[in-house]
């Protein structure tokens, strides 16, 4: 990546964190989930409020998901082990991102937004997942890495789309 090689995140384009985020979505579909985790920083949030408030804080308001790094890394040992029951044998599952659009350097953080379907295949169904991400990454030991990713989804109920038992 020739923004990182210059050591600096205005420096990047969006072809570069494009590819990054592939990569995100590759290692996702791929259930490489130890790996995913490295593409976060210590002080990561991965944050999905709920479909009837996508603007939720989850300071104060209730949300699906909301962890920390620790909690992180205890929803990849759970998925990667037989007693992740709703995971076990793994869906299969594929993740496209497009319209990525890179904010301002704000600080030491790149704000990223992008678009997003994934597709979950278990048990002979079908379950779509349809929304935006937006992202905070930052440049840690020379690398590109995501320190905050919130997960808004589209629809507006969850039912349809069952539960977010996967990493989005």
């Amino acid at each position: 990546m020739t923004g990182l090689l210059a050591g600096s995140l205005a420096g990047l384009t969006r072809t570069e964190v494009e590819d990054f985020l592939y990569l995100e979505a590759e290692l996702l579909d791929a259930w490489e989930l130890d790996d995913w985790l490295r593409l976060y920083t210590d002080d990561a949030r991965y944050v999905i409020p709920c479909t009837g408030d996508p603007a939720g804080d989850p300071s104060r308001d209730l949300v699906l998901i909301d962890d920390n790094r620790l909690r992180m890394q205890a929803r990849v040992e759970r998925l990667n082990s037989r007693k992740a029951h709703r995971e076990y044998p793994h869906s299969n599952t594929r993740h496209l991102v497009t319209n990525v659009r890179l904010g301002p350097v704000e600080a030491d953080e790149l704000p990223v937004r992008a678009s997003f379907t994934v597709w979950r295949f278990r048990g002979g169904r079908e379950t779509t997942y349809v929304g935006g991400y937006e992202y905070r990454l930052v440049l840690a030991d020379a690398a590109l890495k995501i320190r905050s990713k919130r997960v808004v989804l589209d629809m507006t109920a969850l039912r349809p789309a069952s539960d977010v038992a996967i990493i989005l």
